[in-house]
């Protein structure tokens, strides 16, 4: 059995089976071939590159990192599931874990993994920015109130938004909306 020293930890993170990359201040450095495959680029496509070319929106990007911060400075890391949007322009459902590398500078650098959930759970391409922000917190398990407080809303607008997303997904009640979400069959 090979010793510690003899790991190559670059090939183990270069050959990882799920997406992986290293960030400083929402820019990735280092990634692997399985995070540019997932976002159907080259690897060379995404170094440099702020975050924001993976998310549907800027708006998205801006309120996720503002969401992520208080986290990690309390815990060191985060994860959540969320809508992340391919080179190709096509959006999917990412699970999404990271861990800072300075808790007290929740950006400064962190390396992240990513896990693409699309065979899973697919994307309702009629849902607005807001409706897709709220659905990620909410298959997430969080509460209205919880979802208000996280986004700056009133419960009463996230209740509002759970509604239009319960006519669109066609969900009677507020578990049918949740497994419709995670595209559980009841």
């Amino acid at each position: 059995m090979n010793s510690v020293s003899e790991i190559d930890f670059e090939a183990i993170f270069r050959l990882a089976p799920i997406g992986m990359c290293v960030s400083q201040h929402r820019q990735i450095v280092a990634c692997n071939y399985a995070l540019a495959q997932m976002f159907a680029c080259q690897q060379s496509d995404l170094l440099g590159q702020s975050f924001v070319i993976l998310y549907p929106t800027p708006d998205e990007f801006e309120r996720t990192g503002a969401r992520i911060e208080p986290i990690i400075h309390s815990t060191g890391i985060y994860s959540d599931e969320r809508i992340m949007k391919r080179a190709s322009q096509e959006l999917f459902w990412c699970h999404v874990s990271g861990r800072s590398l300075h808790p007290d500078s929740a950006h400064a650098a962190c390396i992240w993994s990513f896990e693409d959930l699309s065979a899973k759970r697919s994307v309702s391409p009629e849902l607005t920015t807001r409706e897709r922000e709220i659905a990620a917190l909410l298959a997430d398990g969080q509460t209205s109130k919880i979802i208000a407080r996280q986004l700056a809303l009133s419960p009463r607008t996230v209740e509002m938004h759970r509604a239009k997303l319960m006519r669109k997904l066609n969900a009677s009640s507020a578990s049918e909306l949740i497994n419709k979400l995670l595209r559980i069959q009841s």
